[in-house]
């Protein structure tokens, strides 16, 4: 049962029943302890919470932890995979679970429980798991001004908690690729304390996107430990403390590409076909992330607070493979990175009558990276062939930024339809290679036309520091004269993004049951930012262009009755850049001259995607059941093309237009109220179709990349 609160009114109710709750001690007797019901409070504060961090104006798509058992591998699906079911998101590596929301590289930032949680080096793509998930939203477009720095999107996560989810459960979950994924969760209510925790651990032979069409992967095993908790204590009927904590710890084979033609070796001697076959290369990474968010939360009359308290632990080491590296590539770097990463964030709200609520609150970020690499390399002569042995080329940078912010806002009610959000925030980046800061005005309208219709339209200043942790700390020129040489030492700093964002769209509910909305946008930037993959590590690099323009077009439909539901989501976006003006070193001196005096577009850029499904389910006495069908579409990401005079065309064209299809059933088994048997079968690329979504090619883009093949999956789970 959802037992979260609706409106400001409930909150009072909730409040207000706890209050007569509580047994007045007789004359001359001691006070007892309070006796609070946790659920009720739970409720009430989850209410105010709500109150503090409206996404008024934006555009936001919600998932419930039910719709996600409406999607391939239901919650032991790979988060990045759950977030391809929204509008404008668009698929890319899975190795940094890479997504792409409305044309931008990245660009997300992750909340939980309305907190943000700081970034590591690989992102959440991956870290976290669908299972704690109670309810997710995307938002998107114009955001209001508590939302700032990441700013292409808010993953807004809800979690499960003790009082929602009293008991536990225990999965196996199985099958192709030599799947293997036990997990467990459990929680529950003692007094105050609310708690949940998840574990899980994930073997698989298929961790990154195979580089080759055949139907296996060759080297490219996968193990993944993952936790989670959630600890929530109430003081009192006004105000809580919660800790969320979590850890992985994971660890990845690089995929082998079989058939490559050696290089040159360091002696001069070109490497004989048939000496090293480059399907036994040995490259891996492993990546860890870790973290925990303290939090204070109160309420008192009109006013709601939060305060949290958060650090991170990150890193990623990559290590190649010794020799075949140098011979195939002429170049073998061990490359390491670590961040650490603490600070703080206040919201608050304070209702002013009936017409206005004013929100105002802050937000700051330590950050630290440590970069340390060796890179074995050869010296080459003037024509670039080696004329000497291998030596070690050895490097180490720290890197520190510090992320400042505040905003204060007011939610204007101008009649009982017609809601003005207004604002701005002010923002400051200070990092050893960037220092700068900006004023950012924001403003929504939202036209609540009757109760079947919304309209809404806004203009948002963005400011968009660059990651540190994908910010090259490198000397370029330590490799002038080697086998690593870069074209150009031309290494300008990277820079912070400032955008211009409009947004507008409107959602109906069109019958009972059935719902659409269609919504528009337009950005344009300076020091566009993107990321790329260079080099053979799975490390992401940050770059610029000095202007960027997205803009684009999503359609959301759904239709629910009785057991049955459907939705289609389908999304135009064009996203391109002129100019690199930042490390580019990165690129070769001719595609900087073309990108130079040429829009191109950026290497995520998809003219269309997709995404279906339908389900239904049937409830019994004994327990349920339910089947699905889900589907993915794309016209494919960007790949280099040849002009006629042969010149190259960086991200001039695109790999082929693709589908995966995908269905599913589940059936429930009722022993008592508590305890249930839940047994689940997938088949992921039902057709087993071979689709490209990378040939290797295009802007910071290091390999071929290939969607999986088909996969059947089975999941046996047990909940009391």
């Amino acid at each position: 049962m959802n037992f979260r609160a609706t409106s400001p009114l409930l909150l009072a109710t909730a409040l207000a029943a706890v209050s007569r709750a509580q047994t007045a001690p007789p004359a001359g007797a001691a006070a007892p302890v309070t006796q609070l019901d946790p659920v009720v409070v739970t409720s009430a504060l989850d209410e105010s919470r709500e109150l503090i961090q409206p996404s008024l104006g934006a555009t936001s798509f919600v998932m419930s932890d039910e719709q996600i058992l409406n999607m391939p591998e239901g919650a032991d699906a790979p988060f990045n995979q759950v977030l391809l079911r929204a509008p404008g998101v668009a698929e890319d590596s899975a190795a940094n679970g890479d997504l792409h929301v409305r044309g931008e590289h990245a660009n997300l930032q992750y909340r939980i429980n309305d907190v943000l949680l700081p970034e590591g080096i690989t992102g959440f793509g991956l870290e976290l798991d669908p299972r704690f998930v109670q309810s997710m939203q995307l938002i998107t477009g114009s955001l209001p001004a508590q939302y700032g720095f990441r700013t292409a999107g808010v993953v807004d996560i809800q979690t499960k908690s003790g009082g929602f989810a009293d008991g536990g459960s225990a999965s196996l979950y199985g099958g192709s690729y030599g799947t293997i994924r036990p997990s467990a969760e459990f929680g529950g209510t003692e007094g105050n304390l609310t708690y949940y925790a998840d574990a899980s651990y994930d073997h698989n032979e298929i961790g990154i996107e195979n580089p080759d069409p055949g139907a296996r992967p060759i080297h490219d095993a996968t193990s993944q430990y993952k936790t989670f908790t959630y600890l929530s204590y109430i003081l009192d009927h006004q105000s809580r403390l919660t800790f969320m904590g979590s850890a992985s710890d994971s660890d990845y084979q690089v995929p082998d590409r079989p058939g490559l033609s050696a290089g040159t070796a360091p002696d001069g001697m070109p490497w004989l076909p048939g000496n090293f076959d480059s399907a036994t290369l040995n490259e891996n990474q492993n990546e860890q992330n870790y973290y925990g968010v303290a939090t204070y939360q109160r309420t008192a009359g009109e006013l709601n607070l939060q305060i949290s308290a958060f650090g991170r632990a990150s890193s990623v080491h990559f290590t190649p493979d010794p020799v075949g590296d140098v011979y195939f590539n002429g170049v073998a770097s061990d490359v390491q990175r670590k961040l650490f990463s603490g600070g703080l964030q206040g919201d608050s709200s304070y209702g002013l009558g009936d017409s206005h609520t004013l929100r105002a609150g802050f937000s700051f970020l330590d950050e630290r990276v440590d970069a340390n690499s060796t890179t074995n390399v050869f010296p080459v002569d003037v024509n670039g062939n080696p004329d000497g042995p291998l030596f070690a080329v050895k490097s180490a940078s720290t890197l520190r930024g510090i992320f400042a912010g505040g905003y204060i806002q007011d939610e204007w009610k101008l009649t009982s339809s017609l809601t003005l959000n207004y604002g701005a925030r002010l923002d400051e980046f200070d990092a050893t290679f960037d220092k700068e800061a900006q004023l950012s005005p924001r403003i929504n309208l939202i036209d609540q036309v009757g109760s079947v219709l919304t309209v809404h339209a806004g203009y948002s200043r963005y400011f968009t520091p660059p990651p540190v942790e994908n910010v090259t700390g490198s000397t370029v020129a330590a490799f002038n004269g080697t086998s690593n040489a870069s074209a150009t030492d031309q290494d300008d700093p990277v820079r912070s993004e400032r955008s211009d964002y409009l947004d507008a769209g409107f959602s109906l509910q069109a019958a009972q049951g059935l719902t659409f909305g269609l919504d528009g946008y337009y950005k344009k930037a300076k020091n566009q930012l993107d990321d790329g993959l260079f080099g053979q590590t799975l490390i992401l690099s940050a770059f610029n262009y000095a202007q960027g323009k997205v803009y684009g077009l999503e359609f959301t439909g759904s239709y629910t009755r009785g057991g049955f539901s459907t939705y289609l989501n389908l999304a135009h976006n064009v996203a391109q850049g002129k100019d690199w003006n930042s490390a580019e070193f990165l690129f070769t001196p001719a595609d900087l001259a073309y990108v130079k005096d040429h829009w191109i577009f950026l290497d995520h850029d998809q003219a269309l995607t997709a995404s279906y499904g339908a389900d239904y389910v049937w409830k019994h006495s004994k327990g349920s059941t339910r089947v699905y069908v889900d589907t993915l579409y794309g016209t494919g990401l960007r790949v280099d093309s040849t002009a006629p005079d042969g010149s190259n065309i960086p991200n001039g064209g695109t790999v082929p237009a693709y589908y995966s299809a995908s269905i599913g059933a589940e059936e429930t088994f009722k022993i008592s109220r508590k305890h249930v048997w839940t047994v689940r079968l997938d088949v992921v690329n039902l057709t087993d179709k071979v689709y490209e979504l990378r040939n290797g090619t295009g802007v910071g883009v290091n390999a071929p990349q290939y969607g999986m093949r088909r996969g059947i999956f089975e999941s046996t789970s047990y909940s009391f």
